[in-house]
């Protein structure tokens, strides 16, 4: 069968339908890679654009994020399809997401400064499952006594949370509640911070407070911001 636009954006469709991760126009590309029609890279986001103007009306869309593209549910239609699955609803600690809000906006950043921003104790399971979870990942030790580890988001953070770039994050000031962040409806939800005597943890209100707002605010601003590939 011939190559043309149709075909093509029939083979990009399937392909995400088949796959459960994001995939890069390179990788989309590589699946016409010795046909004479192959599109170029241009061509291939340009087709892709048709695609999502055809999902509008669909109950699912095909979104950009920092790993490349994807198929996903839309969170209107979201309460429903959960009622497929047994996972239990998203549980997030407060202390886990009042830490992974300052890594993300202040990022590199030690624990010892987050403790600092806190003023608690941060809890070894907290860095422990935001490191699991592929949220942040050490980008290196600040030349200090002791060298600690300097955390930053990652590739995997933008697209849990439906973001290409890391300035696409609400400013500060609009933010009072992380649920304002799109969260994939594909992706496991289940995430429960383990306490490990911390009385910080037992708050699962998902709230950033105003105080800590203005602490992140007042801190260094962008100049030790990681840039992400």
């Amino acid at each position: 069968m011939a190559l043309d636009d149709d075909m093509i954006k029939r083979v990009v469709e399937a392909a995400l339908m088949a796959v459960d991760k994001p995939l890069p126009l390179s990788t989309l590309r590589r699946l016409f890679r010795g046909d004479p029609n192959s599109p170029d890279k241009n061509h291939l986001r340009e087709l892709i654009g048709q695609l999502q103007r055809q999902y509008e009306e669909h109950g699912a869309s095909i979104v950009e994020v920092a790993s490349g593209f994807r198929l996903q549910i839309d969170q209107d239609v979201s309460p429903w399809i959960s009622r497929l699955f047994e996972e239990r609803p998203p549980r997030y600690s407060r202390a886990l997401l009042e830490t992974l809000s300052l890594i993300a906006y202040r990022q590199p950043l030690t624990r010892t400064e987050i403790e600092e921003v806190r003023g608690v104790a941060v809890s070894t399971n907290i860095i422990k499952t935001l490191l699991e979870r592929e949220w942040v990942r050490v980008v290196g030790h600040k030349d200090v006594p002791g060298r600690p580890a300097m955390y930053a988001t990652t590739k995997e953070f933008l697209d849990y949370f439906n973001l290409k770039r890391i300035d696409e994050l609400p400013p500060l000031s609009e933010l009072t509640d992380l649920d304002k962040i799109a969260i994939d409806p594909q992706m496991d939800l289940a995430l429960e911070e383990q306490a490990d005597g911390d009385s910080d943890d037992e708050d699962t209100s998902p709230v950033i407070s105003a105080e800590l707002a203005d602490d992140i605010n007042t801190g260094e601003d962008g100049d030790g911001n990681v840039t992400l590939h």
